[in-house]
């Protein structure tokens, strides 16, 4: 299993990795949810949340019991598992900022952490990955307490920092031209978010492309902004964040990941090129 200082410090991913292996395990034991859960005395929902990772916490009598019954030995595998368990049980660093994060964004704060790459359409807003400190400022300060909007925009700085950690994620933004005609902040705010976007596309693991006007409509306008994320564990699937105004949806299923994947390639495709956006992006801020 992967330890947390791999993963950047994502405890909720862990916990899916977690699971997904006791799945695996159960799965070849040749035991029901029932079964498992009898062996170490819980619930057959107990075991099924466990391996759904809808538990907050795995603990760790119940992991190791676990192992036992499904036939694991080797004192090496039992103890990485349970090193595992315990790193998955600590809070990420974003608990800290537990006041103005809605329960809702905690695991996807964690997928980002853990991402090996993060493929995104957004068609409202510039990507928070990619804001200036003024225009997320500018943005989130709307209709919200001076207190709780600055909390907001220093957890958004913060999150940016895994672009320039050791080993950042691939990220991959396609915009729509309306991200940068809403004057978010003014005309300075939104020149300088413009200089930041040239200057993260010029490194060599970010790319931004831009979906203009003259490119017509295109399928994803309907579906409104998503994020594809991939990952290094094997166990793990691509998963999909779609949000809202009050919670977010994660989609794992083959068949719904595969439709946006398939879309975040056509959209690719359809965009401006990295090279032809960075013109783009000149032209629009020249008329600002």
């Amino acid at each position: 299993m992967t330890a947390e200082s791999d993963w950047g410090g994502a405890p909720s991913v862990l916990r899916m990795i977690l699971g997904r292996r006791l799945e695996a395990l159960r799965t070849r034991a040749g035991l029901t949810f029932e079964q498992a859960g009898a062996a170490i005395g819980v619930s057959h929902s107990t075991i099924r949340r466990m391996e759904a990772a809808k538990v907050a916490r795995l603990r760790l009598t119940d992991a190791e019991k676990l192992l036992q019954v499904y036939g694991v030995t080797d004192r090496g595998e039992i103890d990485t598992f349970l090193h595992s368990v315990r790193e998955a049980n600590k809070r990420g660093w974003w608990h800290a900022y537990r006041d103005v994060v809605p329960d809702w964004f905690d695991a996807y704060l964690s997928l980002e952490q853990a991402a090996l790459q993060i493929r995104a359409y957004e068609n409202q807003f510039v990507h928070g990955l990619l804001q200036t400190e003024d225009y997320a400022r500018a943005l989130l300060g709307t209709g919200a307490p001076a207190e709780a909007a600055e909390r907001r925009v220093a957890l958004r700085m913060r999150r940016q920092e895994l672009l320039v950690r050791q080993g950042p994620p691939r990220l991959w933004v396609v915009m729509d031209e309306t991200v940068l005609r809403w004057p978010v902040g003014g005309p300075g705010v939104m020149r300088a978010q413009i200089d930041r976007l040239v200057e993260l596309n010029r490194l060599p693991h970010v790319t931004v492309q831009l979906m203009p006007f003259a490119n017509g409509p295109h399928p994803a306008m309907r579906a409104g902004a998503f994020h594809l994320f991939r990952f290094r564990a094997r166990e793990l699937p691509d998963i999909v964040y779609l949000n809202s105004l009050v919670g977010a949806v994660y989609l794992d299923k083959a068949d719904d990941v595969v439709r946006y994947r398939e879309a975040m390639d056509r959209l690719g495709a359809q965009a401006a090129s990295a090279k032809k956006t960075e013109a783009l992006l000149g032209a629009i801020r020249k008329e600002l």
